[in-house]
């Protein structure tokens, strides 16, 4: 493995000090940070969310309100008179006369 001399150093300076677990109060700031982080994303999620739903509603609401007239108009003329919807088969005769 290859070792670069000028990282050895500061390899040496971790290497002397242990770490020193976490005392109680270090603990009880770690979790109000944690806390109020969890509390921060919320309130982003949230507003973004409020944000992505209204923005959705409006262009519903913009394409319902100018598609009104196109619908009136199809409910009134439908296409060709009277639609029905269905399947079509057909049958298809080859030169010898037989249906496949």
């Amino acid at each position: 493995m290859f070792k670069d001399d000028r990282l050895a150093g500061l390899f040496q300076a971790f290497a002397r000090s242990r770490a020193q677990p976490p005392s109680l109060v270090q603990k009880i700031i770690a979790g109000i940070g944690a806390v109020a982080v969890f509390a921060l994303a919320l309130t982003f999620s949230v507003v973004l969310f409020a944000v992505v739903v209204s923005v959705g509603a409006i262009v519903w609401a913009y394409l319902w309100w100018t598609s009104r007239k196109l619908r009136k108009q199809m409910r009134d003329n439908p296409p060709g008179g009277l639609v029905i919807e269905g399947e079509i088969i057909r049958e298809v005769r080859t030169r010898d006369g037989e249906g496949s």
